[in-house]
């Protein structure tokens, strides 16, 4: 299909859709433009689908921190660290260069306590999250497979680190389908891009009804919800004429299954009219409930208003929910300074708590799988003795998981005694993703999707479900 006819198009649905027509341009519409990708047996790619087995899980929210959380700093203690600062070990490998290289440790700049009944110990820069450890499955042994941000939040995303692919919320809406034809799928809650750019929540080769749709956190998140027409009812005429003319069109076209599911992508465009601005209006949350995010009345910039506007979507039927952390620039990613990591900490570690409390108050938390993650760790050591920074380090670092079938309280995997690499229970990225759509009761192996005479999935040709964190 060419350019200038998919712009006629869209300028056409624009005006009789009034302000909905962005929404479509943002997302909805793509498939409009890109037809040939849409292989689908129903007549409509979004509806719900029963998953391969019982799931643990109806909905995933995803927090990813963006430039690469020291795991040594946060959420894996290293006695021996703090005991041998300044000595040097001998590593075989140099920010993606192999040879022979001896650096200085260095040790971590908070100290560590344990919390909750399980005694899972985390560092001072996270106190609320450390509060709420009886509900998390802290794994210390994620792996990945490149040191650059790009490639590695890249792999988070997609499980590639090569070739852009699609997202894993794109995966588990195509797996799944949507419960609210009112709101995307897949919405994604940025300040700023990732590293990766719009690809981490990219459909690629998918149908593009799948691919995330970005909202940007202040005070008008969606663009050009406000219909353009003078009254409702003149816009219900517009629709019901519409609405005529495409039936017209489809019944020219019988099983036209693409047809069909276009038609309806501009009826969930026109259902987010109708129900997102109530899904981002906090006005009616509780003082109470503003507190436990650590959220300003009004503020609609911070971490804690995407948080407790995740929960908000989550009860609304999305299906899968990504908060990212910062963007590409003023991020986890600190070369300099560690002490840059605390300011970042405090904005997110009462909302993330505040987060897992809300859901478990609500009843929420055993049916909602609530990831966090970044790209990689930090260096546990650097080339100078008296660096202030870490390096890049994707050989072992953490992540965890909360809720949605997952055992809490625990810790799965361990690092060496340095925190450079994993000693215990590996679980590459890989492992990672198919453990996350197992929760959601897909599996890894047979969630595929032909294209270019192959069948691909989220985890190429790898990955595990992790068994011994799943409740």
């Amino acid at each position: 299909m060419n350019d200038q006819r998919c712009c006629t198009r869209r300028d056409a649905l624009r005006f009789a859709f009034g302000g909905a027509g962005s929404l479509l341009a943002a997302g909805l519409l793509h498939e409009l433009c890109a037809a040939d990708e849409a292989r689908q047996a129903s007549g409509d790619p979004l509806a719900p689908k029963a998953p391969h087995f019982p799931a643990k899980a109806k909905r995933v929210i995803f927090l990813f921190h963006t430039g690469g959380v020291s795991h040594v700093d946060s959420f894996d203690p290293k006695p021996k660290l703090f005991a041998d600062h300044g000595k040097t070990v001998n590593i075989d490998e140099w920010q993606g260069k192999p040879g022979k290289y001896t650096r200085y440790l260095k040790k971590p700049q908070w100290a560590f306590k344990p919390y909750g009944k399980c005694g899972t110990e985390v560092s001072d820069l996270f106190p609320h999250v450390g509060g709420r450890v009886d509900d998390i499955c802290m794994i210390r042994s994620l792996r990945s497979d490149h040191t650059n941000h790009y490639e590695a939040t890249l792999m988070m995303h997609t499980g590639s680190i090569t070739f852009a692919r699609p997202s894993i919320g794109a995966w588990v809406s195509y797996g799944l389908g949507t419960v609210n034809r009112n709101l995307p799928s897949f919405l994604v809650l940025a300040p700023a891009v990732p590293y990766a750019g719009d690809q981490t929540w990219g459909a690629d080769f998918l149908p593009g009804c799948h691919q995330g749709t970005r909202v940007t956190p202040g005070p008008t998140p969606i663009a050009d919800l406000a219909r353009r027409t003078a009254s409702a009812d003149l816009q219900n005429l517009e629709r019901d004429l519409l609405q005529q003319s495409n039936e017209q069109h489809l019944e020219r076209r019988p099983g036209d299954a693409e047809l069909a599911a276009r038609v309806r992508s501009f009826e969930t465009a026109y259902g987010m009219q109708q129900e997102a601005p109530e899904a981002f209006d906090l006005s009616k949350e509780s003082d109470a409930t503003l507190q436990l995010y650590g959220l300003q009345r009004g503020n609609n910039t911070s971490f804690a208003w995407q948080c407790l506007v995740a929960r908000r979507l989550a009860e609304r039927g999305v299906r899968f929910i990504e908060l990212i952390d910062t963007g590409s620039s003023n991020n986890w990613d600190s070369h300099a300074d560690m002490l840059a990591h605390a300011p970042l900490a405090k904005n997110a570690d009462q909302p993330i708590a505040g987060l897992l409390t809300d859901l478990k108050q609500r009843g929420m938390l055993d049916d909602t799988l609530v990831v966090w993650c970044t790209e990689f760790g930090r260096t546990p050591y650097h080339e100078q003795a008296d660096a202030k920074g870490r390096e890049h380090h994707h050989w072992a670092f953490s992540c965890w998981m909360a809720g949605g079938g997952v055992k809490g309280g625990i810790v799965h995997g361990a690092t060496d005694e340095y925190g450079i690499h994993v000693a215990e229970d590996q679980v590459h990225v890989h492992d990672f993703h198919a453990t996350i759509l197992h929760l959601m009761g897909l599996d890894h192996e047979k969630l595929t999707y032909r294209h270019a005479g192959r069948d691909y999935r989220l985890t190429d040709v790898s990955g595990r479900v992790v068994k011994e964190i799943l409740a």
